[in-house]
């Protein structure tokens, strides 16, 4: 249930400036959509990677970033807004397929590990290269208890749909419940700059033995998106309450 008021988006005077708190990361068009309807007053302005504006957020004016899908424009867009910036906490909001029998659809995982699996190397060592762009979350500064319930995990990115085949070894080798496309390039960029994330991606999809239910199906994606976003953006209030008085 929503408990915190928002409040239109701040005007263009209002823009966030170096040393700002809070810098909300969103990916893909299908989860940003949400986030302007959500925030359909906001004052947005543009960047080289896609819109962004801030906005009243109970006691707190996060900065809201659309920083595209995928590996490429994920890590470059997260430095994009650190040096320009330099928020004290990044936090991700997004989406994730699940891998059936690990996590269930509408959880919420916050990751605690991320793995960049899609790496090939036929000059070396495969896992030597994925294990170089494996990134372990720092979260001992959020604390045990949180302020919805989440499933701390492992979440693996690839440029790339999570495959059917996939699921069993990246359940086994690397203990992860969902996919995405872009988290571990998230995280890789903020542990690179010294910066707190959070990431919370809800399951919006599964991927078993059956097949994948979004496959084929990018209406039944976009659907979820604006369900699971909205629930997301409700949530974030108190969040970022939790988090502002442990950064």
């Amino acid at each position: 249930m929503l408990r915190r008021t928002f409040a239109a988006g701040l005007p263009a005077a209002a823009a966030p400036a170096a040393g700002l708190k809070f810098a909300v990361l969103i990916s893909a068009n299908a989860e940003w959509g949400p986030v302007r309807r959500f925030f359909p007053q906001a004052a947005v302005s543009k960047s080289p990677f896609g819109e962004f504006f801030s906005s009243r957020v109970g006691a707190h004016a996060p900065l809201f970033f659309h920083g595209g899908w995928g590996k490429i424009d994920a890590a470059a867009s997260t430095q994009y807004v650190v040096d320009r910036w330099s928020p004290r906490l990044l936090v991700n909001l997004g989406t994730c397929g699940g891998m059936e029998g690990a996590v269930a659809r509408n959880q919420i995982v916050l990751a605690e590990r991320t793995v960049i699996y899609d790496i090939v190397d036929l000059m070396g060592d495969a896992d030597e290269a994925i294990s170089d762009y494996t990134t372990r979350i720092d979260l001992g500064w959020l604390g045990s208890k949180h302020p919805g319930p989440v499933v701390r995990s492992t979440l693996v990115s690839a440029d790339r749909d999570l495959a059917v085949a996939d699921v069993p070894r990246l359940r086994s080798k690397y203990g992860a419940v969902a996919a995405d496309w872009e988290s571990g390039a998230i995280a890789r960029v903020a542990a690179r700059n010294g910066r707190k994330v959070l990431i919370l991606r809800a399951v919006s999809d599964m991927v078993g033995a059956g097949g994948g239910e979004a496959y084929g199906q990018p209406g039944y994606f976009e659907r979820r998106a604006e369900e699971l976003m909205r629930g997301l953006l409700q949530s974030l209030p108190e969040w970022l309450d939790h988090c502002s008085g442990r950064l």
